[in-house]
């Protein structure tokens, strides 16, 4: 599923038009990025959680030259999934 099938289902099952429903999908996410963005946590109950962990240096290779090369430290996007949700698949 994409975003624009994505904003369709919400406007359908919300009782939305297409473009309320993509207001609402863009303030959501924006929400969510700027949450994680200053390291806090989001919790939906019963849905799962948003938070940033943090992926440490490692070294990888090319898979076309078979070369080692260095990867940086980053800081990554994790969900985990609630009980509720993994319940349901």
């Amino acid at each position: 599923m994409n975003k624009a099938e994505l904003v369709a289902k919400i406007a359908d099952d919300a009782g939305l038009s297409k473009s309320q429903a993509n207001a609402a999908l863009d303030a959501f996410t924006g929400a969510v990025t700027k949450a994680l963005k200053s390291g806090n946590k989001v919790t939906l109950v019963g849905f799962g959680t948003f938070s940033v962990t943090k992926r440490n240096a490692r070294t990888g290779r090319n898979p076309q030259t078979g070369a080692t090369i260095k990867i940086k430290a980053k800081k990554v996007a994790r969900f985990k999934a609630g009980k509720e949700l993994s319940a349901k698949l």
